[in-house]
């Protein structure tokens, strides 16, 4: 009768308790040679053994058996045959060793799955009346970004407007915005201790609340945001009706993202800022620091300086959240 492998197993149990082999060995009375000889199944384990390491790992003998790691071969297995994930075949080493020794990697590529499929069963097999297919929210907020070439001239011109009446340096900027928030809109901004937000704006008391944590770009960035609420409402609305959103849902990211788009308008004039990027040869850090925003922010920016008769490199710029999605917003 051949005696139990279960080296995945317990490195895996190991591993998810913080425990090293050599720690893990003391517990059990047995060399840290003998647990790597366990761990990779070149050594057998007795009855004994076997009854020690469940009570030192917390588990009955049936968790020992490798029932959840071949569960999960099993369905990383589906996941990787998938023809509308057609791409190099995934051997079956590979799926044990993201079963085996990755076990939270491969829980989160089967939780994305089963997130993808019910995305797709849901906005694949929807239609509106007018024949237009429902997207997820985060996708429709990227197709009509995609759609006009990531430029809104009609919330250029407002941030240009703006930018004009400000009427200082891109240096002075945020100081300006701040006062004009101040003077123009009865706004007091302080910056504090924020739970779990970068902003809270109190329209009763008109108070914008900046989180501590936000360095001093963002804190930048948020003002020029909060501008756009209160003097681009009305650009920003019409835009956001021509986008013809689907949902609420898909409503709310199109406003936002646009509010985005305005203060980084707002921030970066579009001649100024394109004329500092063809003098400084693109160097995106230059131009972060001459307008005082940050890396992300100017490469935000160089990807939307698509004004017909003025266009930019055409850069494209790629950001994902931490799901995956690709996300047109700041």
């Amino acid at each position: 009768m051949s005696r139990p492998q279960i080296g995945r197993t317990v490195r895996r149990l190991r591993a998810e308790r913080g425990l090293s082999q050599l720690a893990l060995a003391a517990r059990l009375g047995i060399s840290a040679s003998y647990l790597n000889l366990i761990e990779h199944d070149q050594r057998g384990v007795t009855a004994g053994l076997l009854i020690k390491l469940s009570e030192t790992l917390a588990v009955d003998l049936a968790a020992l058996s490798g029932t959840a790691e071949r569960q999960m071969e099993a369905q990383l297995r589906e996941v990787f045959a998938d023809p509308l994930l057609a791409g190099d075949p995934v051997g079956e080493a590979e799926l044990e060793q993201l079963a085996n020794g990755a076990p939270t990697a491969a829980r989160a590529v089967l939780a994305l799955y089963r997130a993808w499929r019910v995305a797709r069963e849901d906005s694949g097999g929807i239609a509106l009346p007018s024949g237009r297919r429902v997207l997820l929210p985060t996708e429709e907020v990227r197709d009509f970004f995609n759609d006009q070439a990531n430029h809104f001239p009609a919330i250029e011109d407002a941030a240009e407007a703006l930018t004009a009446a400000l009427g200082v340096r891109p240096s002075e900027t945020n100081h300006a915005i701040a006062e004009r928030l101040r003077q123009v809109h009865g706004v007091s901004i302080t910056v504090g201790p924020l739970d779990g937000a970068l902003r809270r704006f109190e329209p009763d008391v008109r108070r914008l609340t900046l989180s501590e944590m936000l360095p001093r770009e963002s804190r930048g960035f948020q003002l020029a945001f909060q501008l756009g609420l209160l003097e681009a409402r009305e650009t920003i609305d019409e835009t956001v009706r021509l986008a013809q959103p689907s949902s609420h849902d898909a409503e709310a990211l199109i406003r936002v993202a646009l509010l985005n788009y305005f203060a980084g308008a707002l921030l970066m004039p579009y001649g100024p800022f394109l004329a500092a990027a063809a003098a400084l040869r693109h160097d995106v850090e230059a131009l972060a620091a001459r307008f005082g925003v940050s890396f992300e922010q100017a490469c935000n920016r160089l990807a939307s300086l698509q004004r017909p008769g003025a266009r930019g490199v055409p850069f494209f710029l790629l950001r994902v959240d931490p799901a995956g999605n690709d996300w047109p917003g700041r």
